[in-house]
């Protein structure tokens, strides 16, 4: 184990690509792909990998919700995973979309998850091999599971709320621009629908990218430390909500929070602005 690894919380969360690339054959481990860009995948992933995609796989299509315990044991069953399976997961924009998928299996207690650090560009700048084979998993079962960490690692707007009211730490991760009001959305990216701009009152703004290197890797925990302790006053005991437009750049956050600095009770609020900024009287503060 490398010695940045070592320092994290719990060091098991991530593996390195190296690690990956001597283990692609491992029985019991399955890697998983999972971007933004739907395109990517097509274009060459790493072997073996099956590809997540999180508007189709994880998202039911008609309530505004994750699929339900059903869907998500088919899902699995069909990309070859068991209760019992190791999963990687990796993806574009420096691990984005791979923590959003790493956060809903733990929505269904599939907690036996690991992130490539530096995810997919890390992967291709190393230069190690990709392929445009799709796996053919054999097939497997994978019971239904209850869908029981919803309270634990997720925050409603109601939820969200009483929070707000209660005065306790909210970490709004979007981009300064959105955190002000100044823009709705992200920069570069189409405005969404968002009603209102501005922030949630009493929410701390730290972008998800601090946490990230330029190679897309994991800052080092003394690094992280300063960032979420030192300038956030963040302490071990808070209870915690992190939010941001769909949820997904606060899956980056959340497993920061959680699985590199140890925080024990930090949830995800993936309505996040999408919600709160269209939702009737929803309190909202601009700086």
């Amino acid at each position: 184990m490398s010695e940045k690894f070592a320092a994290y919380a719990h060091p098991d969360a991530l593996v390195s690509t190296d690690w990956l690339d001597k283990n692609l054959d491992t029985p019991g481990l399955r890697i998983v792909e999972s971007n933004e860009d739907l395109l990517l995948y097509d274009t060459g992933h790493i072997p073996g990998a099956v590809h997540i995609d999180w508007r189709r796989d994880l998202n039911d299509q008609l309530v505004r919700d994750y699929i339900g315990p059903e869907a998500f044991a088919a899902m699995c069953s069909r990309y070859g995973i068991t209760p019992e399976t190791t999963v990687v997961f990796y993806g574009d924009k420096s691990n984005w979309w791979s923590c959003y998928a790493m956060w809903v299996f733990h929505l269904f207690g599939h907690t036996n998850c690991r992130i490539l650090d530096g995810g997919r560009a890390k992967w291709v700048a190393e230069a190690r091999p990709l392929t445009r084979a799709i796996p053919e998993p054999a097939p497997v079962t994978y019971p239904v599971p209850p869908r029981r960490l919803d309270e634990e690692i997720r925050a409603f707007y109601a939820d969200t709320l009483t929070h707000m009211k209660a005065g306790l730490p909210l970490v709004d991760v979007r981009s300064p621009g959105e955190f002000s009001g100044e823009v709705t959305h992200m920069p570069e990216y189409p405005q969404e629908g968002v009603l209102r701009g501005g922030h949630i009152p009493g929410a701390k703004s730290m972008p998800w990218a601090k946490a990230a290197n330029p190679d897309g890797t994991f800052k080092s925990a003394e690094e992280l430390r300063d960032l979420y302790a030192g300038t956030l006053g963040l302490k071990q005991d808070d209870n915690i909500v992190a939010y941001c437009r769909i949820g997904e750049r606060s899956s980056h956050t959340w497993f920061v929070l959680k699985y590199l600095l140890g925080y024990q009770n930090v949830r995800n609020y993936d309505g996040s602005w999408t919600e709160w900024g269209n939702m009737v009287r929803s309190p909202i503060e601009r700086s």
